[in-house]
């Protein structure tokens, strides 16, 4: 807020009679359009950092929700296992019982005593399996001991990680909140003639970056036709048009930038990663000349936003909070590169 100081209530107030072109109004001007210019810089600031925790909390929210599901399976595996040694153990207690009613003599003293010949085999053979048995019994009791052991230890490993997810969904979920607070006071400060003109810097701002992108030529290499699947989820984000961004959101009445991209390519029949960084992480990447609608824009270097390209040099992407779902130029912002759900 130090940035802006007073100015954002009064400085940028219509200059009045004798301002303007000649006569003294040029430098007051000049000066308001550099104030409104730091407004616009810190506001978009805000916007940005918020955007990056919202991706961090929707990453930490998928590692939440997964861990979650692994924790829940790994405790019904813990549990089929203490039934499993609970039976064993009650096998061993049995076969304790059966050696102390047999007066503690060994199986092979009392077979050893045994006048039958017919008996004498008849009981070889059973001590011979209960001998077997009584190994297995002991071997399978050990094992099912080291595998509770086991999935004991990676129930806690497991839960810790889940408590580190949870803490950096809670730091991101208030890095967002705190950032999008203080844009919004900032931007309540203006009165309203100079969010009209903070409005028309944007789009003054938005319009020559995508004239820069077209200027070097860009389109001119640029001529894929969309897949079937593409055109799928372009005809799904194109329906989400002048839907409100919500950070965290994925439909079906508001998104944030990769709730939306996520949903176009789940209608146009694939399965994506929730957050852009992982989109721009996982997902098979293609030459910016290869491009074809359908595709998806990742933008920024930490890749904390993304569109879907729609042809023409324009996108379709959740901006930021205060903002619908829109189509823009594809070059209004810094492209780090660009990746093919269907490829």
């Amino acid at each position: 807020m130090g940035v802006v100081g007073g100015t954002a209530s009064a400085a940028y107030a219509d200059p009045g009679p004798g301002a303007g072109a000649g006569g003294t109004g040029g430098a007051p001007d000049e000066e308001q359009k550099k104030k409104l210019e730091a407004v616009h810089k810190k506001i978009e600031d805000l916007y940005r950092k918020a955007e990056q925790a919202t991706e961090a909390y929707n990453a930490a929210k998928e590692q939440v929700a997964r861990q979650q599901k692994e924790i829940d399976k790994l405790g019904r595996t813990i549990d089929a296992t203490q039934a499993k040694l609970d039976a064993l153990q009650r096998q061993a207690g049995e076969l304790a019982s059966a050696q102390y009613r047999g007066g503690g003599m060994p199986a092979e003293a009392r077979l050893m005593l045994n006048n039958d010949p017919e008996a004498f085999l008849d009981d070889a053979t059973l001590v011979h399996k209960s001998q077997h048995a009584a190994k297995d019994l002991i071997a399978q009791l050990g094992a099912t001991k080291n595998d509770l052991n086991d999935y004991s230890k990676d129930a806690t490993d497991r839960w810790k990680q889940l408590e580190e997810n949870r803490k950096k969904k809670e730091k991101a979920q208030q890095d967002i909140r705190k950032q999008i607070d203080a844009a919004k006071k900032l931007e309540s400060q203006l009165a309203a003639e100079e969010k009209a003109r903070l409005k028309k810097l944007e789009d003054a701002q938005a319009s020559k970056e995508q004239q820069k992108w077209l200027d070097s030529g860009v389109l001119k290499e640029i001529s894929g036709k969309a897949s079937a699947q593409g055109k799928k989820a372009i005809t799904f984000a194109t329906a989400q048009i002048g839907k409100d961004y919500v950070w965290g959101a994925e439909g079906p009445d508001t998104f944030d930038c990769s709730g939306l991209t996520l949903r176009a390519w789940q209608f146009g029949g694939r399965t994506i990663p929730r957050t852009s960084q992982e989109q721009w992480r996982q997902l098979p990447h293609v030459d910016i000349k290869d491009m074809r609608p359908g595709d998806l824009i990742i933008y920024y270097a930490d890749a904390s936003h993304v569109g879907i390209y729609i042809g023409d040099g324009q996108i379709i992407h959740a901006p930021r909070p205060g903002r619908q779902v829109t189509v823009a130029g594809a070059g209004t912002m810094p492209v780090l590169g660009v990746v093919r759900p269907d490829k």
